[in-house]
């Protein structure tokens, strides 16, 4: 019964709220699609001006990886992460995920068709997407279209909280699957 509620209402959520929003500007007497126009084309605009932080990143993101820097920290240290618990193959989608939310996705899904989704590899990479954030996509694009320079601060903050959601996703991996 409650599976069946829950299945209804997510199928009605998205025609209701594109229904309900349009409906509710026009009785607020709102222009709705001068506004819907106003909004595209300024998103439009910010797409544009984020074009060269998005490049910069990704080519960054290529670089690291083809260059094999990425092997050369998992052979320093794999072994190190071996002996504290810590699975040595989770450790290209934690250097990942502050980088790149497709590059980690990538990487879950070639974890998870190698070990499977049901071992502790999978469900720590579950987790991981889950309970981090892409900081560096956030601090490039995001910061970056708006003209934030200063964005030190939260750099330290993003990084200590995916350093977090990484041992917190460890922890409860542990704790409920090991």
């Amino acid at each position: 019964m409650l599976f069946t509620i829950l299945n209804t209402v997510s199928r009605w959520a998205i025609p209701f709220l594109l229904f309900t929003i349009p409906l509710y500007g026009f009785f607020r007497r709102v222009p709705v699609y001068e506004a819907f126009v106003e909004g595209a084309e300024e998103g439009f605009r910010t797409a544009v001006k984020i074009i060269p932080f998005l490049v910069g990143m990704l080519v960054a993101i290529s670089v690291f990886r083809a260059s094999g820097a990425m092997d050369v920290l998992m052979a320093a240290l794999g072994p190190w992460l071996s002996r504290i618990g810590v699975p040595p193959d989770i450790l290209p989608l934690a250097i990942m995920r502050p980088l790149s939310g497709s590059a980690c996705l990538g990487l879950a899904t070639e974890l998870m068709q190698i070990y499977g989704p049901d071992s502790f590899i999978g469900r720590v990479a579950s987790v991981m997407q889950g309970t981090t954030d892409t900081t560096f996509f956030v601090l490039t694009v995001y910061f970056g279209s708006v003209g934030v320079m200063r964005y030190r601060y939260a750099l330290m903050t993003g990084l200590t909280a995916d350093i977090t959601g990484l041992v917190a996703s460890l922890y409860i991996c542990n704790v409920l699957f090991g």
